[in-house]
């Protein structure tokens, strides 16, 4: 049998995350997706799968010791079954690669030559091909013999090139590049054409260095005019000793807290924030939620309001869907969503973390309860997966059982728009006759002004309101 490595997977982009168990030792045998670790990071604990069925050989890793992805962590014999099929996929991969590993290698320099006589928003290249991807090319197999699949000899072919061929140039160049699921992921997360980056790696393969040493490199080229009084850094603020003022401590920024830092700093720079502030009468909405509470004990669950609430933001996204999009802007196109994926801001002693609940306009008031109750439970014990904080469309934040009367709440990119909820009151309301005590429920809408209108957001509001403050309107 032979003896392979094993590495650790895509980790959801976390990286040194802490092994706290080891659930195998050298000699057992295990099946495909057994559990080798359990590794804990910031945000959630996770299992390590076995990648195949076999023997353990080693492990050559420790309970306290950090590990990243793509880290050797052992070695194991793969079974008969895992050798044959790893076998058929290989003769697959080179068959269908035109002599092998070669046409990948061609591939990815003719990539790399089309891809540089069209210049990118997000790289800032030049419009004429660089000598250096013109050689690297012509150096390849294959790099001649194979230039007419698309004319990349004049800046004027490029110029005139139709969008969508442009587009699945760009696409067919990325799938023919050398690079693994984690990398790849990687780069479509930061808008990054795979073809225009060198590997480093066996067999010109993209390791995530040359992925990050390009992107520094990039980042640099368009820096660079600031540095010179061209403008576009921002000054740095410099602290103070403030020692000299009294005692003080400095301790790590966690994870999780340098996570979210980065992430208000850029949506918070790249967004043209607006708030809309409004108030919806939820008094009969607590009287109804009140009368569930004998249901609610009965199924395990505690009615909230932010069920309703999900509810109604699902409704109205459904009904304005300028609010369900994305915008990209190095492509200049919007792209709106038929889907409904509602983020829940989650405050953990570790810090600020938002599950997704999917489908929010398909599921009904308890299962809506059942859901959030249970990803919220998660976020606090550390136990929420990757897959569980992405793809949303809209995000709830609530500060509502802490109090406050109104705030100003981020914008979650690439979302649109974040509702923020806070502490209900009671209040005197004007109903033509006479003032009545009514239960005010506070409601902050930040939106980005690029994708969304004023207009548009006082629509949402007043929306929201009016569904909040009679549910029979959910039902039409």
């Amino acid at each position: 049998m032979n003896t392979e490595s094993i590495r650790v997977p895509d980790l959801g982009g976390a990286a040194e995350v802490e092994i706290i168990e080891i659930s195998v030792k050298a000699g057992d045998m295990i099946d495909a997706e057994d559990a080798i670790l359990v590794l804990e990071s910031d945000k959630a604990t996770m299992e390590l799968p076995s990648p195949r069925a076999g023997k353990i050989v080693e492990l050559t890793v420790s309970v306290g010791d950090k590990v990243s992805e793509g880290d050797v962590i052992g070695s194991m014999e793969a079974g008969d079954a895992d050798q044959a099929d790893e076998a058929a996929d290989d003769g697959e991969a080179k068959n269908g690669k035109s002599q092998g590993e070669d046409a990948t290698a061609s591939g990815s320099g003719e990539a790399a030559a089309k891809s540089e006589a069209q210049p990118s928003a997000e790289s800032g290249a030049q419009s004429s091909p660089s000598t250096e991807s013109k050689a690297e090319a012509e150096s390849k197999p294959g790099g001649k013999a194979e230039a007419h699949a698309a004319p990349v000899n004049t800046e004027s072919n490029a110029r005139h090139a139709p969008a969508a061929a442009a587009s699945a140039d760009q696409e067919a160049g990325s799938a023919q590049v050398h690079a693994g699921p984690a990398v790849r992921k990687l780069a479509r997360e930061l808008g990054v054409e795979l073809n225009r980056v060198k590997g480093s790696g066996p067999k010109n393969r993209i390791t995530k260095d040359d992925l990050q040493g390009y992107i520094k490199q990039q980042l640099q080229a368009a820096q660079g005019g600031a540095a010179s009084g061209g403008g576009g850094a921002l000054p740095a603020v410099k602290l103070p000793d403030f020692s000299q003022f009294g005692e003080v401590e400095r301790s790590a920024m966690s994870r999780l807290q340098n996570l979210t830092a980065e992430s208000m700093q850029r949506s918070w720079l790249n967004v043209p924030h607006v708030t809309q502030f409004d108030e919806a009468d939820i008094t009969d909405l607590e009287d109804f939620r009140k009368a569930q509470k004998a249901a609610g004990e009965a199924k395990g669950l505690k009615l909230t309001p932010l069920p309703f609430i999900l509810k109604a933001c699902a409704y109205a996204l459904k009904a304005q869907p300028a609010f369900n999009v994305s915008l990209d802007m190095d492509r200049r196109e919007v792209v709106q969503k038929r889907y409904v994926h509602i983020g829940l801001a989650v405050d953990t002693p570790a810090g600020l973390v938002v599950p997704v609940i999917r489908d929010v306009d398909r599921k009904g008031i308890w299962e809506l309860a059942r859901e959030a109750q249970e990803l919220a439970a998660k976020a606090r014990d550390k136990q929420l997966k990757p897959a569980e904080m992405q793809g949303g469309c809209f995000t709830i934040t609530s500060l509502g059982g802490i109090g406050g009367t109104a705030f100003t709440p981020i914008v979650n990119t690439p979302e649109v728009a974040i509702l923020g909820v806070s502490r209900a009151a009671m209040k005197p309301v004007w109903d033509g006759k006479a003032f009545l005590p009514r239960l005010m429920l506070p409601l902050s809408l930040s939106y980005d002004h690029r994708a969304v209108n004023g207009a548009d957001a006082a629509k949402f509001t007043s929306l929201l309101s009016r569904l909040l403050g009679d549910l029979r309107e959910l039902m039409l």
